[in-house]
C-alpha cells in the first residue's frame, strides 16, 4: 500500500521495521514550499551558475582588463589603485566619515557591519517562502549591498583614465642584437643607463629604446650629460674616457640593428 492522506497505520511488533535512508522524504504534504535536494534543487543551482559563468567569461573576452604598464618606482606622481573588485572599498575611504581620523571606520567598522549583516540575513528572515516578496528582509539587504557596491565602484572608476593606462600597457619592444657584456662600455651602461633603458637597450619603464636611434655619437654624449625631454641632466657622472666608451658601446649596438 502507498502512503497518502487519510490513511492510518497500525504497528505490529511481530513485523520488523524497514527503512531506507537513500529514499527521499515525501514532499507531497508541502506543495510549492520545498523540494528534493537531488536532483531538483541542485540542478537548478547548477544551471544558474553555468549561465553566470558563461556570461562572465564572454564579458572578460569582450572587454579585457585594463592592465597597466611596467611598474616605475621613480614615478612619484603615480597613484596606485586596487583591483576592480576592491574599488568600492577604495572609494569608501574618500568620504569624510571614513577617512582621516575616521579611517578605522572605513577599513573595519563599516565593511564589518555590511558583511556581518549579509551573513545574518538568512537568520533574520526565516520565512518559509522562496519568492522575493516573501523574503523582504533578506532581499532588501542584498539589494542595498549590491547598489552600494555598484555605485562606489562606478564613482572610483569614473575618475581613472583607463585609456591612458591601457596605452601604457604596450609591450616593451625587444631587440635582436647581441649585447657584448665584455665591452668596457657595457659596465658603464649597466651603472648609469640600464635602470631606464633596459638590459638589452630596448627600453624600460621610463626610458625609450636605444636600439635603432638616429642620434649621432656626439648627440648621444650630449644627451647623456645634459639630458633631453623628461630625462634629467647629470644622469652620467663619469669621466670623459668613460663617456666615450659608453657612446661607442651604444653605437656598436646600433650598427648591429641596421
Amino acid at each position: 500500500m502507498k502512503k497518502g492522506k487519510g490513511m492510518k497505520f497500525v504497528g505490529d511488533s511481530r513485523i520488523s521495521a524497514e527503512s531506507n535512508p537513500h529514499i527521499p522524504k515525501d514532499y507531497s504534504e508541502y506543495p510549492g514550499r520545498t523540494e528534493a535536494f537531488w536532483p531538483n534543487f541542485l540542478l537548478k543551482e547548477w544551471l544558474v551558475g553555468s549561465v553566470f559563468l558563461i556570461g562572465f567569461l564572454c564579458l572578460t573576452l569582450a572587454h579585457p582588463a585594463p592592465l597597466e604598464g611596467v611598474a616605475d618606482p621613480t614615478d612619484a606622481a603615480y597613484t596606485p589603485l586596487p583591483d576592480w573588485y576592491f574599488l568600492f572599498l577604495y572609494e569608501l575611504l574618500k568620504y569624510e566619515f571614513a577617512s582621516g581620523p575616521w579611517t578605522i571606520m572605513g577599513i573595519l567598522v563599516l565593511p564589518g557591519i555590511a558583511f556581518g549583516a549579509l551573513f545574518l540575513a538568512p537568520f533574520l528572515d526565516k520565512g518559509p517562502g522562496r519568492r522575493p516578496n516573501k523574503r523582504p528582509v533578506a532581499v532588501g539587504m542584498m539589494l542595498i549591498a549590491l547598489a552600494s557596491v555598484i555605485f562606489l565602484t562606478w564613482s572610483a572608476s569614473s575618475v581613472v583614465d583607463w585609456e591612458a593606462k591601457a596605452e601604457n600597457n604596450k609591450p616593451v619592444p625587444t631587440s635582436d642584437v647581441e649585447i657584448d657584456q665584455e665591452d668596457p662600455g657595457y659596465a658603464i651602461y649597466e651603472n648609469s643607463c640600464m635602470t631606464c633603458h633596459g638590459e638589452d637597450l630596448s627600453g624600460g619603464a621610463s626610458g625609450p629604446s636605444l636600439v635603432g636611434t638616429e642620434y649621432s655619437a656626439e648627440e648621444i654624449a650630449t644627451i647623456a650629460t645634459d639630458g633631453i625631454g623628461e630625462m634629467p641632466a647629470d644622469q652620467f657622472s663619469g669621466s670623459d674616457e668613460e663617456l666615450d666608451q659608453l657612446v661607442e658601446f651604444i653605437m656598436s649596438v646600433n650598427e648591429q640593428a641596421e
